[in-house]
């Protein structure tokens, strides 16, 4: 039997050293910060329907848990983003614009009819909608983030990637939690909870709730505001009620308000960069603009000139209902969920204060009403056996609609036009799912999994403008409005059935170490481009749309190799892998230019493809003593764009980076934690995050590449080892580092800039208590 095992893992190697010598990727489980001395850091995910220690799973997966991101104040996925070195985030004025990147994939997008290529799921349930993932996490277990295709037991909308969010569940004796923290910039943040059992050994429960509030970093020198802030608060209940040994429901209610004052038009500068001329515009209209209103454009801009403040609001809330039941070593578990999310828009368009020819003023209102249910029913097999399985069925119906109003005024004149669309998305989707592992030994394994897809997709949309009273819905910038097409009516439906799938071989290399290889096949179904400023033409009578026809399935072939392992004292910790992805039909948001403003037309760009690798690896030199390095190199490029009919701008980008993918990110934490007196310990933390040069538009223009960053923070921590509370201070961005999140062109001319939360050092006080 030891000669048999030997030669396998002989052969297994060589297989995978091929694979890992030319460059290598991985990821594994960020250990809790918060540990007391001797406890595992061994985090347990449920990235396959089971749980499982992360260093046995055959994916590339980090997992952070939640006591972690609360003593690092990471409270989004944007801020995630930050320590995770695969994974990055567009930053957006509203949440409907954000949405985050794996790898370098992702889909940017405002409208309805297409998912996300990267899945976010908040305790079983899969999100459909970008802006239901970005709000703030709330008191969270931990959040796994899967690298690659997870359609087969995840979805549709899991072609790059899977956000997994894993909520704290509540305990048998009664505890409770509190944490206040204050900024030096005025962010102020609480956080408190109950847990307990109402019924012992039967019925547990927990309640816990969020304030938090920040003005912003960035002044509007019309209304005399910070801005680029927020306001949040919320709550989150959770009953787990087990009635007996084989039976247990789980019972999740959460609401979230929020608040934001994000501003469209930073500028950074008054130039735009053609591609791939490189030939630069500079308007000296608008820095003639920006000077009379005592705007100074730069890439640390900080200031704007608004006609008013922008005010996006949120209200996301749901509930979902887990029964749990044993039949002798099966399991039987069935998610029941709605969502609902509310997103309300006030922005100002155009980002000036002042009317001029050829910088018109605009005013947007925009509201989106967007609801899902969802059912899921999976049965899980015993893990003794040959072979051990997951099956289920999933349904989801979600429906989406949205209002937008544009309020354009231009001269000469003054000549103001509105236009109103009312659009949404009705998408149901169906689909049967498995995925088992084979135990040819007890140390050697295949892996096959499979998932089936229907989607049915329909849409509406209906657009007037005051220009077109006519409804005769010309199609000439002469006639139209900049930024407001006449009258449009469209309709359409779709259906398709996709395959999902994963094949893979895993070998165990002792009881401390495992490598893998897989195949994985990702499908996103199809969509729509549906959104306000959509072009029609007229044909004879009838007004047809342009942009408005059935996006087709995005897929995905990828290839994954990887080692996870350890020593067996943990002393040193380590997870690599290589993968190459080819995406096909991707579904992308190419920025075009009509009537001399910009627009965005949600496409089947092509083929792109992302090749990289990723490595973590943990030392403990000594007790206490903890250092988490984390590293990615992502080579994520256009293979082949498929230029839209119509295109005003160059669609010559075949070899060009994909946005949001930097070459390399790296990621480093040390943290020592120490005794000071018999109830006293003292911890000293510091992390340092680097990100090379990045591309945020598909167009590819130089004015929205953003420099090499590298950003370093720091902690201080008392916490008493008897009693549970702790005190923390902390400095963010020590070397005042200013950089944007998001670059783009301005709506008439110049490049704009996003602000992110540590575009300028601050410092920070946490106090925790644990009852």
């Amino acid at each position: 039997m030891a000669d048999r095992r030997s030669k396998f893992i002989a052969f297994m190697l060589l297989a995978t050293s091929s694979a890992l010598v030319p460059e290598m990727a991985w990821a594994q489980a960020a250990p809790d910060a918060a540990a007391p001395e001797g406890a595992s850091d061994d985090i347990v995910v449920t990235a396959r329907y089971r749980s499982e220690s992360v260093k046995d799973v055959p994916i590339a997966i980090t997992a952070i848990s939640g006591a972690s991101l609360a003593e690092r104040q990471l409270n989004n996925l944007q801020s995630i983003a930050t320590s995770v070195p695969s994974v990055e985030f567009r930053a957006g004025a509203s949440n409907k614009d954000r949405t985050v990147f794996i790898r370098g994939v992702g889909t940017i997008t405002t409208s309805p009819g297409v998912e996300p290529s990267v899945s976010t799921v908040l305790d079983g349930v899969v999100l459909t909608r970008p802006g239901q993932s970005t709000l703030d996490l709330g008191e969270v277990e931990r959040v796994e983030v899967l690298r690659g295709p997870q359609g087969t037991l995840f979805g549709k909308n899991a072609s790059a990637g899977v956000i997994n969010i894993v909520t704290r569940n509540p305990t048998e004796q009664f505890s409770a939690f509190g944490e206040a923290g204050i900024t030096s910039d005025e962010e102020y943040r609480l956080k408190a909870g109950v847990s307990g059992a109402v019924i012992p050994g039967k019925l547990l429960a927990l309640v816990g709730g969020l304030y938090t509030k920040w003005d912003g970093n960035v002044r509007n020198l019309v209304t005399g505001n910070e801005v680029n802030g927020f306001e949040r608060y919320g709550g989150r209940g959770k009953l787990i009620f087990t009635p007996n040994d084989d039976l247990k429901f789980t019972v999740i209610g959460d609401y979230l308000q929020s608040r934001d004052t994000v501003p469209t038009a930073i500028y950074a500068s008054t130039s735009q960069t053609a591609y791939p001329t490189n030939v630069v515009t500079n308007s000296t209209a608008l820095a003639g603009l920006l000077a009379g209103a005592g705007v100074v454009p730069s890439r640390d801009n900080r200031t704007i000139s608004s006609s008013f403040d922008s005010d996006v609001r949120d209200k996301n809330f749901g509930a979902s209902l887990t029964g749990e039941l044993a039949l002798g070593d099966y399991h039987v578990t069935s998610i029941t969920a709605y969502r609902k999310w509310l997103n309300h828009q006030h922005q100002d368009f155009d980002g000036i204060s002042t009317l001029a020819v050829g910088f018109p003023q605009g005013e947007d209102f925009g509201d989106v009403d967007s609801r899902q249910f969802s059912q899921e029913l999976r049965l899980t097999s015993p893990k003794q056996g040959f072979i051990d399985y997951v099956l289920g069925a999933y349904y989801l119906h979600a429906d989406t609609d949205e209002r937008y109003q544009r309020t354009i005024t231009t001269l000469p004149g003054p000549l103001t036009t509105v236009g109103v669309a009312n659009y949404g998305v009705t998408n149901d989707n169906y689909a049967l799912f498995g995925e088992a592992n084979v135990n040819f030994t007890s140390f050697f394994r295949g892996i096959a999994g499979y998932r089936s897809t229907w989607d049915d997709v329909d849409f509406y949309h209906v657009r007037t403008s005051t220009n077109d009273p006519t409804n005769l819905g010309a199609a000439a910038p002469a006639v139209d409005r900049p930024g407001i097409r006449g009258y449009h009516n469209a309709t359409g439906s779709t259906s398709r059935r996709g395959d999902s799938y994963r094949l893979g071989l895993q070998l165990d290399l002792g009881q401390n170490a495992q490598t893998y290889f897989t195949y994985s096949r990702g499908y996103k179904g199809p969509g729509y481009n549906v959104y306000f400023n959509m072009r029609s033409q007229l044909v004879g009578t009838a007004v047809l749309p342009l942009d408005e026809v059935p996006l087709q399935p995005e897929t995905s072939n990828s290839y994954e190799a990887g080692i996870k392992g350890n020593t067996s004292d943990r002393s040193f910790s380590y997870a690599l892998a290589v993968y190459s992805t080819s995406f096909d039909g991707y579904q992308a948001n190419f920025a075009d230019t009509v009537g001399g403003l910009q627009v965005t037309r949600l496409i089947n760009a092509g083929s792109v493809r992302s090749r990289g690798a990723e490595a973590d690896v943990t030392l403990r030199p000594t007790k206490g003593f903890t250092v988490d390095l984390s590293a990615a190199y992502t080579d994520a490029k256009v293979v082949n764009f498929n230029c839209p009919v119509g295109a005003a701008v160059s669609c010559n980008i075949d070899g060009q980076p994909l946005p949001f993918a930097p070459k390399v990110k790296l990621y480093g934490n040390a943290t020592y934690r120490f005794p000071v007196t018999d109830a006293l310990n003292l911890e000293l933390q510091s992390d340092l995050s680097f990100r090379s040069k990045t591309q945020y538009s598909l167009s590819e223009t130089k004015n929205t590449i953003e420099p090499a960053i590298a950003i370093w923070n720091a902690s201080v921590a008392v916490l008493s080892s008897s009693s549970g509370w702790q005190v923390r201070a902390y400095v963010k961005n020590i070397t005042n580092t200013s950089y944007s999140s998001f670059l783009g062109n301005g709506s008439a001319a110049g490049t704009v800039r996003f602000v992110p939360r540590d575009d300028k050092r601050y410092a920070g006080l946490l106090l925790r208590k644990d009852f």
